[in-house]
C-alpha cells in the first residue's frame, strides 16, 4: 500500500487516496478466480473448469478484479488510515479510481474522523449544589411498600373489591371477532392497578369467584395497536379466584421480621438515612451534569453525523441486550409499542448527541492536562469488572482492550478534574452541615500599637 494523499474535507471528513501495487493486486485477482470461478457456467466447459479469460470475456474483465478489491480493501485501508495519522470514526465510502493487473489499483476513500476540539473554559466554573431534605412522607411511603410486600393473600368469599388480586380467563372481541393478543388464561390482575385499558378493572369489581360475565370497554384513540385504537370491545371473563391482602401491623415486631433492626423507629431512621444518601448522590450527579454541560457549551467542534449514528447503534444494541435478558426480542418490543425501527432509534438521538460531545470534551481535557490512568487504577478497574461478572482477573484482561479501558479511566479522571477545579456553591441546607470554621484574630502593627497605648485594666483601677 502506498498513501498518495490525505485531504481534509468539511465537517470532519477526510478523503484518502492510496494505491495497491500490481504484484499484490494480480495475486489477489488469481486467488479470487480460484475461489469464485467455479460458480460460473461457460458453454463447452464443465462447471468450474472454464479458464479465467473465458469467464472474463463473458462476464466482464473486471469481474474478479472487484472481488480482489473487496479482499484487499480492509487491510490496505487500515494501513492507509494509520499512515495518515487519522482516527476514523465512521464507515469508509470507497471508490475505485483505477485497477488493472498490469498497473495495480488506486482507491479513493471518504471517511469521517474524530474532530479537532477547541475547548472553552473548563476550570473555575460555578455551579450550585442543592440537596433535597428528606420528606417524612417518603419514609412512610417506603414503610408502606415494605408492609405491602410482606402482606399475605387470603381468599375473599364475597365480591371482588378494589385492591384485590383476581385470577381470570379473558378473551377480547371487536365486532364479534376475537382479536390477536386478546386472550389469556389464569391471568393474575390487581384491581385498581391500571394494568388494563380504562374501564376494564372497574367492571370486574363486584363479581364473585366462579362467575362468568362480559366487560365492555373502548380502546384509547392512541392505542399502540392501530387496528384496535378507538374501537369498542367486549371481553368475556371467567373469574376463578379472588384474594385480598392482609397487611402486618406496623410495630417493633414488624421491624424485626423485615430487617436487622429491633424497633420500628430504628427501621425508619435507617430508611431516612438511605433516602438522604440517595438525595446527596442525585445532587452530586446534577453538579457533574451541569459542569459537563458548561464545558460542552463552550466547546467548538465539527462533529460528523457518523459519530452520532454510531453511538445511537450502540445504545440500541445495549437496550436489545437488556430486554433479551427478560426473554423479549426487540422486534416484539417494537410491535408492542407500535413503533418502527427508525422511530425507535430517533428516541436515542438527543442522548447520543450529548454523550458524544461529552466524550470529545473530556478527551480534549485529558490531552491538554496530560491526564493518565495509573496501573493501580487499571488493576482496580479489572478487579471491579471481574467481581461484577464473577470471572478471574486474568480472564478479564485477556478479553478487554487495555488501552480502551485506560482511556475510559482517564476520561473519568478528567470529569473529576473539572469538579475539583469548580466553584461549587452549596445550598442553605448543605451550608448548615459544614463544620464551623475556627476564627483567628489578625492584629496589624497599627492595631497593636493602639492597644499598647490603651491603659491596662489594673492601672485604670489604681487611678
Amino acid at each position: 500500500m502506498k498513501l498518495i494523499s490525505c485531504e481534509k474535507l468539511e465537517k470532519s471528513m477526510v478523503e484518502l487516496q492510496f494505491s495497491i501495487d500490481a504484484e499484490t493486486f494480480k495475486s489477489a485477482v488469481n486467488t479470487a478466480f480460484k475461489r469464485e470461478g467455479k460458480k460460473y457456467a461457460i458453454p463447452g466447459f464443465r462447471k468450474g473448469k472454464a479458464p479465467k479469460a473465458m469467464i472474463e470475456k463473458m462476464y466482464g474483465k473486471d469481474l474478479f478484479q472487484y472481488d480482489a478489491i473487496n479482499d484487499l480493501f480492509p487491510e490496505n485501508y487500515e494501513a492507509a488510515v494509520k499512515e495518515a495519522g487519522i482516527e476514523a470514526v465512521g464507515r469508509p465510502d470507497p471508490e475505485v479510481v483505477s485497477m488493472s493487473e498490469d498497473e495495480g489499483a488506486t482507491l479513493k476513500v471518504k471517511v469521517a474522523v474524530k474532530p479537532e476540539v477547541e475547548l472553552g473554559e473548563y476550570t473555575g466554573l460555578t455551579v450550585n449544589k442543592d440537596v433535597k431534605t428528606v420528606d417524612e412522607a417518603d419514609v412512610d411511603a417506603e414503610i408502606k411498600r415494605m408492609q405491602d410486600r410482606n402482606g399475605r393473600l387470603l381468599t375473599r368469599e364475597g365480591e371482588a373489591q378494589n385492591g384485590d388480586t383476581v385470577d381470570i380467563d379473558f378473551e377480547g372481541f371487536v365486532d364479534g371477532i376475537a382479536f390477536e393478543g386478546g386472550k389469556a388464561e389464569h391471568y393474575s390482575l390487581v384491581l385498581g392497578s391500571g394494568s388494563f385499558i380504562p374501564g376494564f378493572e372497574e367492571q370486574v369489581v363486584g363479581h364473585k369467584a366462579g362467575e362468568a360475565f362480559d366487560v365492555n370497554v373502548k380502546f384509547p384513540e392512541e392505542y399502540q395497536a392501530e387496528e384496535l385504537a378507538g374501537k369498542d370491545a367486549t371481553f368475556k371473563i371467567k373469574l376463578h379466584n379472588v384474594q385480598y391482602k392482609e397487611l402486618p401491623e406496623l410495630d417493633d415486631d414488624f421491624a424485626k421480621d423485615v430487617s436487622e433492626y429491633d424497633t420500628l423507629d430504628e427501621l425508619k431512621d435507617s430508611i431516612r438515612k438511605g433516602i438522604q444518601t440517595n438525595h446527596e448522590k442525585q445532587a452530586d450527579q446534577k453538579v457533574e451534569n451541569d459542569l459537563i454541560d458548561q464545558v460542552v457549551g463552550g466547546m467548538k467542534a465539527e462533529i460528523p453525523d457518523a459519530m452520532i449514528e454510531s453511538r445511537i447503534e450502540e445504545l440500541v444494541q445495549d437496550f436489545q441486550y437488556r430486554i433479551s435478558q427478560q426473554g423479549l426480542k426487540l422486534e416484539q418490543y417494537l410491535q408492542y409499542m407500535g413503533m418502527t425501527m427508525e422511530q425507535f432509534k430517533e428516541q436515542f438521538r438527543e442522548q447520543a448527541d450529548k454523550q458524544v460531545k461529552m466524550r470529545l470534551a473530556m478527551e480534549a481535557i485529558v490531552a491538554k492536562e496530560s491526564i493518565e490512568a495509573t496501573e493501580e487504577e487499571f488493576e482496580a478497574e479489572i478487579k471491579r469488572i471481574a467481581d461484577a461478572y464473577q470471572m478471574e482477573a486474568d480472564k478479564v484482561k485477556s478479553l478487554v482492550d487495555a488501552a480502551a479501558v485506560k482511556k475510559d479511566l482517564a476520561v473519568n479522571k478528567a470529569i473529576d478534574f473539572v469538579k475539583e477545579k469548580a466553584n461549587i456553591v452549596l445550598g442553605a441546607a448543605e451550608e448548615e452541615k459544614k463544620p464551623a470554621k475556627k476564627t483567628t484574630r489578625k492584629t496589624t502593627k497599627k492595631a497593636a500599637a493602639k492597644k499598647d497605648e490603651e491603659p491596662k485594666e489594673e492601672e485604670t483601677q489604681g487611678e
